[in-house]
Formats: C-alpha cells, structure tokens, sequence
C-alpha cells in the first residue's frame, strides 16, 4: 500500500516538473551580430554606422592623446640655452638647439631665431603665426570628434523613432491583433540604437573636452615662452 502511495507520488513529480519545463520560456540570448541585424535593414544600417563612428572615436582619442602628450614634454633648459647663445651673438647654435627639440615651443622659438636682426614687432608675428600652425596640428580631427559627439546621440535617435514606426506599422497591419513577441522585440531594437547612440556620444564627448583641456594649457605654455623670448631679445640692446 506504502509503495503504490510513493509510486504514485514519483510518477506525480515527474509529470509536474515536465509541465513546468514546458511551460518555462526558453531564455533567448542575441549575439552582437544578430542584436545588430534584429532591427532590418533600417536598424542595421544605424548600428553599422554608430559602430563605424565608435571606431573613429577611439582611434581620435587615442591618437590625439599620444600626440599631444608628446607635444608637452619641454626642455626646461632650451630657453636658457638659447638665451646664452643669443647673448653670445651665436644664432646658428640657438638654431641647432631649437632644432634638436622636437617641440611646438621649439620651433616657435627657432622661428623667431631666424628673424633676429629685423624689427622686434616683425619677429613677434613670425613667433605668433608659427604658433598658431602649431595649434592648428595639436587640434587635428578634434572638430570631427566634437562632431561625433554630437551626431551619435541623435543618429541613434533616429534609429529609435525608425524602429517605433515599423512597430506600428505592424501593429495597423494586424488587424486589431497584437503579436507581443514582435511587439517587444521591435520596441528592444529601437532602444538599443539609443543607447549605442549615447554611448558613442558620451566617449566622444569626454575624449573632445579632455584633449581641449590638454591643448588649452600647451597654449598657455607657448604664450608664456614667447614673452619669455621677446625679453630675451631686449637685453642685447640694453
């Protein structure tokens, strides 16, 4: 009698947990290319193209720092070299000391160096249109990386109202009937273009303001330097 009772139960279990296991959804997962292609064409194209300006902004980022990282190193004793040769009446050494580095500041200097001998006021503008070609390298592609800030956010919008506007589509073309399978995953592909969208933006954003700062104080250095070279060239005819 006992074992018929536990029997009974065994085969109960069983059937229970087989009912469960059929009722349980099956756990749906999407791999970075399907999450990409889930949307049509329409989705896909904005995700291609959010992921083509990610890349872009990386490689800005990454490229600008290591530039303008290198840019900042100065040589806290070229300013004084080139004072002692100038003193010294040895231009051509000044220039070979300039030369030697590398610099922004360097090549400012070895400008102004080259002018030495004409009006002050003239080897100022030629110290100040080198420094502005200068800027003009340290702030590459950053008009572009302020660009893709800015266009990321919205062309994932985009994506987002482009995708909303097929759900409903689907949903007028139904006939009154809701497939909320299509209805979900329709509205989670048009979400998923804002969030890449931000996402982008937001890196591009900080890398842009982060690489602005960096140049911002190279220029303030650069300023001070050119004063500090323009003294230089008064104690001469002290």
């Amino acid at each position: 009698m006992l074992e018929n009772f536990l029997l009974q139960m065994t085969v109960g279990n069983e059937a229970a947990v087989e009912t469960a296991e059929a009722i349980m959804p099956e756990e749906k997962t999407l791999s970075l290319w399907e999450l990409v292609t889930s949307g049509g064409i329409g989705g896909a194209v904005i995700m291609i193209t959010l992921l083509v300006l990610s890349i872009m902004a990386v490689y800005i980022i990454i490229e600008r720092f290591l530039a303008i990282k290198k840019a900042s190193k100065e040589d806290a004793n070229l300013l004084n070299q080139v004072k002692d040769h100038i003193l010294e009446g040895k231009i051509d050494a000044a220039k070979s000391v300039c030369a030697a580095n590398q610099s922004p500041i360097a090549r400012m200097i070895e400008k102004g160096i080259s002018r030495i001998g004409k009006p002050l006021q003239d080897i100022g503008t030629a110290v100040e249109t080198t420094g502005k070609l200068e800027l003009n390298k340290l702030e590459k592609n950053l008009s572009t990386l302020a660009t893709i800030s800015g266009a990321a956010p919205m062309i994932g919008f985009l994506g987002t109202v482009i995708g909303m506007i097929l759900v409903f589509h689907e949903m007028a073309s139904g006939g009154g009937g809701v497939d909320l399978n299509t209805l979900s995953e329709g509205i989670f592909t048009a979400m998923m273009t804002t969030v890449a969208g931000l996402v982008v933006g937001i890196i591009a954003y900080i890398g842009y303001n982060t690489l602005v700062a960096k140049v911002e104080k190279i220029v303030f250095v650069m300023e001070a330097r050119t004063t500090e070279f323009l003294d230089i060239l008064h104690e001469p005819a002290v």
